[in-house]
């Protein structure tokens, strides 16, 4: 059995309705896929409909650059002279690059994009998914490794030090593009508004219709129901991301094989954690993109040193859940849960 978060993306985040009731409040909301996720946007005021429809030209713009899956995007051009040359990519590539660099050394390589051949030999979410052997799996873990990208500063271009290598932005592309859709809310003076880039990236701007947060329903890990969620969080002006074991796997033998690959082993996580979310304050620089990388991470880390890892962190808290259906958080986030599912408990 297997998931693909772009489909269940009504599970994944459910948003409190909204309707318009002034000329000066004027919803406008559109949606589609993009990036592989269902994305919607609502914005309010007068220019909300222009700031929209240029949010959804940059989130293309954006994917032509970091997809994997497009020939011509940097990405792939880093990958296919993988031990090679450097190649000059844009600025916000770049930004993604320098940034996931500097959390993987914050988390001794918790975090990293080079699981790209890993990624590529588990399958997972696509028609070649499969449990590879041990010596598949062995073959591939000399490519993975962050001190391997070298950076030019000089030209703004990159080069993996392997031949083989390979990069994956899909843990930090969406945030870092929720962040730049934020940008393009604050142009057209846009004070409420929600940006939902799908499970991995959520930003609720000001308060909703009825002048209160925003109230975000987590998914539960294990009912993907529209009906179900494990609790809700109410944000303002602040960024939500969740990683979990649920959003792309498949079943054998009894057996869940996720999409969240440990750098160090090869496989999927296996430590206890089925899910986390991450909520980053507005006033973070780059919180959505920090937020997206970190839900990752704490997956990875596991939940006592994924909550040890975010205390030491500035304007971020977290949750856990654990495959024992116990729920943790960092002091920040302390309480903040509401109408947590019977089918949890709260470990204070």
């Amino acid at each position: 059995m297997k998931k693909i978060s772009c489909l269940l993306f009504i599970c994944i985040f459910i948003t409190l309705p909204l309707t318009s009731c002034s000329k000066s409040n004027t919803l406008y909301e559109q949606n589609g896929i993009k990036m592989d996720t269902f994305m919607d946007l609502k914005a309010y005021g007068p220019n909300a409909k222009v700031a929209v429809e240029e949010s959804f030209k940059k989130i293309d713009e954006l994917d032509k650059m970091a997809s994997p899956n497009i020939s011509t995007s940097d990405v792939s051009k880093i990958n296919n002279a993988a031990g090679k040359e450097y190649i000059k990519v844009h600025p916000e590539i770049m930004k993604m690059i320098k940034t996931s660099i500097k959390y993987s050394k914050l988390s001794n390589g918790a975090w990293d994009i080079t699981t790209g051949p890993l990624i590529k030999l588990w399958g997972i979410g696509t028609e070649n998914e499969k449990i590879p052997s041990d010596s598949e799996i062995k073959a591939k873990l000399p490519l993975v490794g962050y001190d391997k990208i070298s950076i030019n500063e000089a030209d703004s271009s990159v080069m993996l030090q392997k031949p083989g290598m390979s990069i994956d932005l899909g843990g930090i592309a969406k945030g870092f593009t929720c962040d730049e859709v934020l940008k393009i809310y604050k142009k057209y003076n846009i004070k409420n508004g929600l940006i939902n880039l799908g499970n991995s990236s959520i930003y609720a701007v000001g308060k909703n219709e009825s002048n209160s947060p925003w109230s975000v329903a987590i998914q539960h890990p294990r009912n993907t129901s529209n009906s179900a969620y494990l609790g809700i969080i109410k944000i303002s002006d602040k960024a939500l991301s969740t990683s979990g074991d649920y959003e792309r796997y498949f079943i054998k033998n009894g057996k869940r094989y996720h999409h969240i690959i440990n750098p160090f082993t090869g496989y999927p996580t296996d430590n206890g954690t089925i899910s986390d979310t991450i909520v980053a304050d507005g006033t973070l620089n780059d919180n959505s993109m920090i937020c997206d990388l970190l839900s990752t991470t704490v997956f990875i880390l596991g939940r006592e040193k994924g909550i040890q890892f975010v205390e030491n962190l500035p304007k971020v808290d977290c949750e856990i859940t654990t495959s024992d259906y116990n729920i943790y958080t960092t002091s920040g986030l302390k309480d903040k849960i509401q109408d947590i599912n019977k089918d949890f408990k709260y470990v204070k």
